[in-house]
């Protein structure tokens, strides 16, 4: 596990993350120079979306990849950026990046491929315009800023160190369904997941642990997105939406979390509000590391 981003440290970001306060370098994300106005009030919309570097990640085979994210600063406004210019890589428009934004932070959304010869120093730069202000994030090879699976367990779990001995695994994914339908019309999909049940939950000795310290209450649309638990769980989300426009509901979203399991299954309709080519992502977690399938769907306008 690469210690170049420490359990401690890692952990922190891991609690900054989950205030969407998680920034990996400052430099690697512009900013502004002074406070927007109001900056103390929770906006349900009309705020822009900052993108993230999250680090980068030499595989297994040797390639390196940069992994990106974002924080849609709105509490309740999910935006629609379509691949161009406003949202887009500097190389390429288009890396695969989302152009669905949930609102908050998300992590480690998604990764970009490099030449093994990428230098050291050369920037990848995505950047997103949305409400009328332009932000950017920029990926380089900083070796303080090399991660591992070890690093996403601890931003992305619950805290504390990951498994060691077993280790844990990344869930397995797969998806069934037919890739074509009307607008309106049910979509029938099936996603199954296997793990290797780990992690399993801690055993804490409740009659030992004093009772938390209260906590200053928080405005509802203030509160923070809930850290992961324990378990294997599969959700589904929108990645893609038309250039266009268009809403997708699924029925339902996601699975039960089974604790300790190692296969779950989810039967899942999606409706269609809108014609048009949409990106699906089933995404497979076992509370502390997480595996997507994207699912490319064509919706038509009439019966099918």
């Amino acid at each position: 596990m690469k210690l170049r981003l420490g359990f401690q440290q890692a952990a922190s970001f891991a609690v900054l993350a989950a205030w969407g306060a998680f920034v990996p370098n400052a430099a690697a994300q512009s900013s502004r120079d002074q406070l927007p106005e109001e900056a103390g009030f929770a906006r349900a919309a009309g705020q822009d979306v900052q993108p993230f570097f999250e680090g980068w990640q030499r595989l297994p085979d040797g390639h390196i990849v940069m992994w990106f994210g974002y924080l849609n600063r709105n509490y309740q406004e999910e935006l629609d950026l379509p691949i161009g210019p406003g949202n887009r890589f500097d190389l390429r428009d288009d890396e695969g990046q989302p152009t669905h934004f949930y609102t908050r932070r998300r992590l480690f959304v998604f990764k970009v491929g490099v030449p093994d010869d990428w230098p050291a120093d050369k920037r990848l730069t995505w950047t997103l315009t949305a409400n009328g202000r332009t932000n950017t994030a920029n990926g380089w090879l900083q070796p303080e800023w090399e991660v591992d699976e070890g690093v996403m367990q601890m931003n992305i779990g619950p805290g504390g160190a990951p498994p060691v001995d077993p280790p844990n695994t990344a869930p397995g994914i797969s998806v069934k369904g037919d890739t074509t339908v009307g607008v309106g019309k049910p979509l029938k999909l099936t996603a199954s997941a296997t793990d290797d049940g780990i992690p399993t939950p801690r055993n804490r000795n409740r009659s030992a642990s004093a009772p938390p310290p209260p906590r200053m209450p928080l405005p509802p649309a203030a509160a923070p997105l809930p850290r992961a638990q324990i378990g294997l769980r599969i959700r589904w989300i929108l990645y893609r939406a038309p250039a266009g426009g268009g809403r997708v509901a699924f029925e339902p979203d996601r699975s039960d979390i089974l604790v300790g399991g190692t296969s779950a299954e989810l039967a899942t309709q999606v409706t269609f509000s809108a014609p048009g080519t949409y990106w699906l992502r089933a995404i497979a977690s076992d509370g502390m590391l997480e595996t997507p399938y994207d699912l490319k769907v064509t919706v038509i306008e009439g019966q099918r």
